[in-house]
């Protein structure tokens, strides 16, 4: 797998969600936790609205304190996107 230039594409978004939250605590913190970072939407609104996903990542990391180490699951061979 690898990151598209750009940084986090949709579904490797919800990948990462799901390997560093868990799936079903990750998809309700991301439809329930409102970031204020991202204009008081949550995640799942943000990507929806078009906001690039590798941005929501990180204001959704930050929020939780995922330390960086943690951010990027648990694929050794996944390329990290570009820094924040």
């Amino acid at each position: 797998r690898t990151w598209h230039p750009t940084g986090v594409r949709n579904r490797e978004f919800w990948d990462l969600v799901d390997e560093v939250f868990g799936r079903g605590y990750g998809r309700t913190l991301a439809d329930d936790q409102m970031l204020t970072a991202l204009g008081d939407r949550t995640a799942a609104q943000a990507i929806e609205a078009g906001v690039e996903p590798r941005v929501v990542w990180h204001v959704l990391c930050d929020a939780m304190d995922v330390p960086d180490e943690r951010r990027w699951g648990h694929d050794a061979f996944r390329q990290a996107p570009p820094p924040r």
